[in-house]
């Protein structure tokens, strides 16, 4: 049945296998993608949503690298938002509301139209591992298929197990069997595993709600998208998401079930993610705020399903329906399925390389949730990279790894693997040292020519990329050698309240004002005929504005990261009483005062002190 010997086999086909499957492909391996349902490719089994803080950037690395993910989010996305405007660019996050069925049925056809690309439906059970080595997987019907590499992307399948109140049974996600034999192996392999837990909304039925009640949140005015390559554009139409609010009698209802709710009251002991606490967490750790966001999300175009943002439970059915049934706009709701959580194994990935490869087993890559991440886009960069070094290993190439001044997808890999998570890993703007250079427009400017050199980025996107960089450095000469005289300059400064200028300046300086934006700057005739002559697009045009205005703050962040590595020999004194540091984030303080590091390096590496904790603390340390 299966004669030949892959290159690659990719095991699961969500967000981090179709990326490793992909990359694998694209790069010329000969590749296997397999999955226990076909059906349900590259499913969206939490939110209907691609991008947001920090993973928008992720979503566009990959894009810059010549992954699948920025094209197929922008093939099937509803609405579109860029995140923290009002923030610096190192802030700003492209975010998608997808379309969740369209999402799938993309990602199931670009797959199919990648060469290289074999797909099999069936549960892998069992690695073939000979010598410390894989050299292939065995199905549950007793199949054993060949290859070189193994990627394991298992997602939450691994002895998964669904809670909804009381009820607890065996599942990868809703409707969908989980996956068994393979933690045990890994096990009697010597890895170390661990149990962790996640949990959705209910999804409801979008005819029963009453938008006139809840505040609508529309996408942006003028929509952007992930993809770098022109073989998509940004939206004309979008859907509206909405907001509605919790209440004190929505929580008092809901703490009726508290009881009965195994993520509450301690049936399930494995770890939960911070950031995406469940309603019943929300409600007892926060118990000053009387309410709480709900974001009431189309699941697409035309389905009237709705995913209920914010109302993550794995509470039993009647209750979660009952306080649903409290919240404004919600009155007359239906269930479409309750909210569950989900318990499942991973693999604390300390036991990996950088290249994702375990360094028990040769050949064998872990990417995604095995690796106790969270979220579609960790796992997909996860998947992306498995996939490149799975693929350059069989064909004795170098290695390929990503430094944290180089991409949020080498802070995620660096973080995972020094630091070890001990709850569901989420990426944050914060966890990045290098933030400003990181930024979500210059991804391509950053790896594409990467990516081409792996072979894995096309020269179509590698020359697209060139003309971007050459025209922005073209543009950004232009500001510094055109002067402005104080006629033309004094009433565009007056009008935004900064200072005149009393003789003729350079372009440059004057753009360079906190204040000062391209829009004040197109005023100038100058500034108008030269965008307009050169045909330059908004993306070039915002290129150079951020070179112009945060030259600055890039060598600033190069030197504090020089200083965090002088810190190995400052010792922290025994019993340091981390609680005073007010200005330090509380997940650091909780992170630091659990862990004990006994030098300030060692405090550096812990995930989620971030350098300006490290810097508040070296100042109560007299330093």
């Amino acid at each position: 049945m299966f004669n030949d010997v892959y290159d690659v086999i990719v095991v699961g086909a969500g967000h981090a296998g179709s990326e490793a499957a992909a990359a694998a492909a694209n790069m010329g391996s000969k590749t296997l993608l397999i999955t226990m349902n076909l059906q349900n490719i590259a499913q969206m089994s939490c939110n209907p949503a691609m991008g947001g803080i920090a993973k928008g950037q992720i979503v566009r690395e990959i894009d810059a690298l010549g992954g699948y993910s920025g094209i197929v989010s922008d093939t099937s996305a509803i609405q579109f938002k860029m995140l923290n405007k009002s923030k610096g660019p190192a802030m700003w996050s492209p975010r998608v509301q997808s379309d969740r069925m369209r999402f799938a049925e993309d990602w199931r056809l670009m797959l199919e139209g990648t060469p290289n690309l074999d797909f099999y439906q069936e549960m892998v059970s069992g690695l073939l591992v000979k010598n410390n080595q894989v050299v292939g997987v065995k199905t549950s019907l007793g199949v054993e298929i060949k290859g070189k590499s193994v990627v394991l992307t298992n997602g939450t399948f691994l002895n998964g197990l669904i809670h909804i109140g009381d009820k607890n049974f065996g599942g990868g996600r809703a409707g969908e069997k989980a996956a068994t034999g393979i933690t045990e192996q890994l096990v009697s392999l010597g890895f170390e595993s661990g149990r962790m837990k996640t949990g959705t909304p209910p999804r409801v039925d979008g005819r029963s709600l009453d938008y006139s009640k809840m505040i609508e949140q529309p996408g942006d005015e003028s929509p952007e998208k992930f993809s770098y390559l022109d073989v998509t554009k940004p939206l004309q139409n979008q859907r509206s998401c909405h907001m509605t609010y919790t209440s004190e009698l929505v929580h008092d209802l809901l703490r009726e079930g508290f009881d009965r709710s195994p993520m509450f009251n301690g049936r399930i002991k494995s770890l939960g993610p911070r950031y995406c606490p469940s309603i019943e967490d929300k409600i007892n750790r926060f118990a000053d705020k009387d309410r709480h966001q709900l974001f009431v999300e189309p699941e697409g175009w035309n389905t009237c399903e709705v995913y209920v943002n914010g109302f993550s439970t794995s509470l039993p059915e009647d209750v979660q329906f009952k306080a649903l049934r409290s919240v404004v706009g919600f009155e007359n709701v239906k269930f479409f399925r309750p909210g569950y959580a989900i318990e499942y194994d991973y693999f604390p990935p300390t036991q990996l390389k950088h290249t994702l490869e375990t360094k028990l087993v040769e050949g064998l890559y872990f990417a995604g949730q095995i690796n106790g991440t969270t979220g579609y886009e960790e796992a997909a960069s996860q998947g992306l990279m498995a996939g490149i070094n799975a693929s350059l290993k069989v064909q004795e190439k170098e290695a390929f790894t990503l430094k944290r001044d180089e991409a949020y997808i080498g802070v995620l890999i660096d973080d995972l693997i020094t630091k070890g998570t001990d709850e569901p890993y989420r990426m944050f703007t914060s966890r990045a040292e290098y933030r400003t250079l990181l930024r979500q427009d210059n991804a391509d400017l950053r790896l594409t020519p990467k990516g081409f050199e792996i072979g894995l980025a096309t020269e179509k996107r590698l020359r697209r990329m060139e003309q971007k960089h050459e025209e922005a450095e073209k543009f950004v000469k232009f500001f510094a050698e055109t002067s402005v005289k104080p006629e033309d300059a004094n009433p565009v400064l007056e009008a935004k309240e900064s200072s005149p200028i009393k003789q003729s300046d350079k372009m440059f300086k004057i753009f360079s004002r906190p204040n000062i934006t391209i829009d004040d700057m197109r005023q100038f005739e100058s500034v108008e005929a030269y965008i307009n002559n050169n045909n330059l697009d908004n993306e070039v045009v915002e290129q150079a504005e951020i070179q112009i205005k945060y030259s600055g703050y890039i060598s600033k962040e190069k030197n504090n990261a020089d200083k965090l590595s002088r810190l190995e020999y400052v010792k922290i004194p025994k019993d340091f009483d981390y609680s005073q540091i007010k200005s330090m984030s509380f997940e650091a303080r909780e992170k630091l005062k659990k862990i004990q590091p006994a030098t300030v390096s060692q405090a550096s590496r812990i995930s989620g002190v971030s350098p300006n904790d490290i810097s508040v603390l070296l100042v109560y340390m007299g330093r």
